[in-house]
């Protein structure tokens, strides 16, 4: 005869012993223990992928991976251009098998664009005389693949051959651990950014209060402070040759609790704009051809400037009911911010005669990330029914390379494929290939786009 099954193991717990088991009460400074521990943890962890010498370093790249990934020629043909021409990079290794750095490629890449054969994209294009595009990834749920998406996108958009600017938001800073940064106080952040865009409104006031004759607006020494910070002075490289850094640290959050005193201090200060005015003070806009930001799992005031300074919004989300309806959350909450700032700033215009102002953005696309074809689809295929031309069409699927990249707090491109069988590898690239392919799209498009406007434009003033 069978025995009884066992109870649930929530039924019959004994008070008493269950409380020998707790602790004594825990006040504030176990969290700081907690924290302390974390930090050695997450240094530890975060280091794998470093050298000896404590920095990262990006590892070379094969005959094979450059002739299929990076620079449309064939392996015989780019063999033969290497002996042809001694002065260019030759790579190392043995036999057929040689290994490249990207500074290396790049090098190489410049040559093939001068001459190679003129229908082949050696270089990616991008229109002279434009300002870089600049992409954020937001989501106010957490878990959904922001940073990841946004570390693989930048690393995609290196190895095409753009320079790129990656700016980390968010205060967990998961995104400066990825690229190797170095951040040791919010005055390395983007905060000094946010700071110094209110400081010159502020001096903007207070020179119109002294022409009325009233009293100055206060004007602490973080002002003052960040008065004498550059963009350029914030930035930093990384391991990879074409992928520059602002980086973010926990200070950081100190930003959402001193943004909005600014804003009381003066109403007339246009907060959402304050990261996008830093950029473009400092020329930061001309220097790159591509920026990508990383924003925290909140609307706040990082995120609202975020969105504020972006040409492109990718709205990362995993195929589960939760993460679905989280999405249209934030899709509202979006519409009822920047709604709500439309309205009274075109309140104000409208009285003082100027035009009214908008937000808008060249191209908005939610991206299915984390995906498993044989648990999601359906559900998947309803939420890209819902959110419509909202979409990307690929979906970014789970392997088992991307979940190792991720232990190891690398992106999936700085793994050896030899680490893989090759299918394996192909298979994770693909994934982040793919999603890079539409996203390059939306990037493109929207750079003719304006210029086909600045032609246009030109074209009227010499006519008119």
């Amino acid at each position: 005869m069978a025995g009884k099954e066992p109870l649930p193991p929530y039924f019959s717990i004994d008070p008493a012993r269950a409380a020998k088991r707790l602790s004594e009460p825990i006040g504030t400074a176990r969290f700081a223990k907690a924290a302390a521990f974390a930090a050695r943890g997450r240094q530890d962890l975060a280091e794998r992928g470093y050298a000896p010498d404590g920095r990262k370093r990006l590892r070379r790249f094969s005959t094979w991976e450059v002739c299929r990934y990076l620079i449309p020629v064939a392996a015989a043909h780019f063999r033969r251009v290497l002996r042809k021409h001694p002065d260019l990079p030759q790579g190392t290794g043995e036999g057929n098998s040689k290994w490249f750095t990207l500074d290396e490629v790049l090098r190489l890449r410049d040559h093939f664009a001068t001459e190679g054969a003129a229908d082949r994209e050696y270089r990616p294009w991008r229109p002279e005389g434009l300002p870089a595009k600049t992409i954020a990834v937001a989501n106010f749920k957490g878990g959904v693949g922001k940073t990841s998406t946004a570390a693989h996108l930048a690393m995609s958009a290196a190895l095409d051959g753009y320079k790129v600017l990656v700016i980390d938001l968010d205060s967990q800073g998961s995104m400066t651990s990825i690229m190797g940064g170095q951040v040791p106080d919010e005055w390395s952040t983007a905060f000094p950014l946010l700071a110094k865009d209110y400081a010159l409104a502020l001096q903007g006031e207070n020179r119109v209060r002294e022409a009325a004759g009233q009293a100055p607006l206060p004007f602490d020494e973080t002002l003052t402070e960040a008065l004498k910070i550059s963009a350029r002075d914030l930035i930093q490289p990384t391991h990879w040759p074409n992928i520059d850094l602002l980086g973010a640290q926990l200070n950081l959050y100190w930003a959402e609790f001193q943004v909005p005193v600014w804003r009381m201090g003066l109403r007339s200060w246009p907060l959402w704009d304050a990261l996008a005015n830093g950029l473009s003070h400092d020329g930061i806009f001309d220097a790159y051809d591509l920026i990508f930001l990383d924003t925290p799992p909140a609307l706040g005031y990082l995120t609202i400037n975020a969105l504020a300074a972006a040409d492109i919004l990718l709205v990362p989300l995993g195929a589960t009911f939760l993460e679905f309806d989280s999405t249209g959350r934030f899709f509202d909450m979006l519409y009822s911010t920047f709604a709500s700032v439309e309205d009274g700033e075109n309140k104000a215009r409208r009285r003082d005669g100027l035009p009214e102002m908008r937000f808008e953005w060249d191209a908005v696309r939610a991206i299915i990330t984390r995906f498993e074809a044989g648990q999601q689809t359906d559900l998947a295929n309803v939420i890209q029914a819902y959110f419509g031309d909202f979409m990307t069409t690929y979906r970014q699927e789970l392997t088992a390379m991307v979940g190792q990249a991720g232990e190891q707090v690398n992106g999936i491109y700085e793994a050896d494929y030899r680490e893989f069988n090759r299918d394996t590898y192909v298979r994770g690239r693909e994934t982040f290939d793919r999603t890079w392919a539409e996203v390059k799209e939306l990037i493109l498009g929207a750079w003719w786009r304006d210029l086909q406007m600045a032609e246009a434009e030109g074209k009227e003033e010499r006519n008119g």
